[in-house]
């Protein structure tokens, strides 16, 4: 069955559907937090997966998941030991808010990750994205997930544009509401995740593997280019993010508090040195031992 008041013609829609979700069934990564979609694999894989790249997930993932297979497991340890196992997947304060999830998840819900979309947004760390992930394929429910690879895929066949606008828009939201099947919409949002991961990719799209081409509208249309706002590049050399990067990698590897000293030596410039290891006693990712030393949380 498909929705009404839909954004394509309905026979368009019906195909879109069934040939999208044919094609998942066909293609679809065997990655452990499908296996095992229950809702706390789920709710870490999500966190993780936020600015991060499937390959560089999966590693940290499992060892996390063996370590702490329930979220009662990980708020029993100190946060820095969360900051440790995060590695170098980027965005540590991802770590934290985890760790601060599970507590929340242990005090107020007995250790159970909840169901509703209001309970979940009330969770540390927990948006309008994770709650909605959460919500499809933890517990199955006809939730809009709306993640980058999905905008892109919408924006192409439905709307077609190149690219998504920099922000979600009420009226994008609208239209992933009215494309959401109304049997099977956690299958449909993980397929329409995996095919702009796999093949409707930002830069090289692979469009003679789509399963739905040929009612794309982005291609109908001769692939014309986006010219929306500017959208900004991430640098990284010798940027605030590679500092703080360098400095939290020499704190992960110590089993202890760090001097000062052991620091100068990673980074060069020693203002922005100095302002970084600011900035990450700020965010509670490090803890100052006495004058000379750092230390992750819980570890001094």
């Amino acid at each position: 069955m498909t929705t009404s008041n839909a954004p394509l013609p309905l026979p368009d829609l019906a195909r879109f559907h069934e040939d999208v979700l044919a094609w998942f069934d066909d293609t679809a990564r065997d990655l452990p937090w499908r296996r095992d979609a229950s809702p706390w694999s789920v709710m870490v894989s999500e966190f993780m997966l936020q600015q991060t790249p499937v390959s560089r997930v999966l590693p940290v993932y499992t060892a996390w998941m063996e370590r702490w297979p329930t979220p009662a497991d990980l708020a029993a340890e100190p946060t820095g030991e969360a900051v440790r196992a995060w590695g170098r997947l980027g965005y540590p304060r991802r770590a934290l808010r985890l760790h601060a999830a599970a507590t929340a998840i242990v005090e107020r819900h007995g250790g159970e990750v909840p169901r509703t979309r209001d309970e979940l947004l009330a969770l540390p760390g927990v948006g309008d994205y994770t709650a909605a992930a959460i919500e499809s394929f933890a517990f199955g429910g006809r939730a809009v997930v709306l993640d980058t690879n999905v905008r892109r895929v919408f924006a192409r066949v439905v709307s077609g544009d190149q690219l998504p606008a920099n922000a979600v828009t009420a009226a994008e939201r609208q239209v992933a509401t009215a494309l959401v099947p109304i049997q099977d919409a956690h299958r449909w949002a993980a397929a329409t995740m995996e095919l702009g991961a796999l093949v409707c990719t930002a830069r090289s799209p692979r469009c003679e593997q789509c399963p739905v081409a040929e009612i794309c509208r982005w291609r109908a249309a001769g692939f014309p280019a986006y010219d929306g706002p500017a959208r900004r590049a991430q640098s990284w050399e010798g940027t605030d993010r590679q500092c703080r990067g360098r400095l939290m990698g020499v704190l992960r590897d110590a089993p202890g508090p760090v001097p000062r000293t052991v620091l100068d030596a990673v980074w060069p410039d020693a203002a922005q040195r100095e302002r970084c290891l600011d900035g990450l006693v700020a965010d509670r990712l490090v803890e100052p031992v006495g004058e000379d030393e750092l230390a992750l949380p819980g570890h001094a």
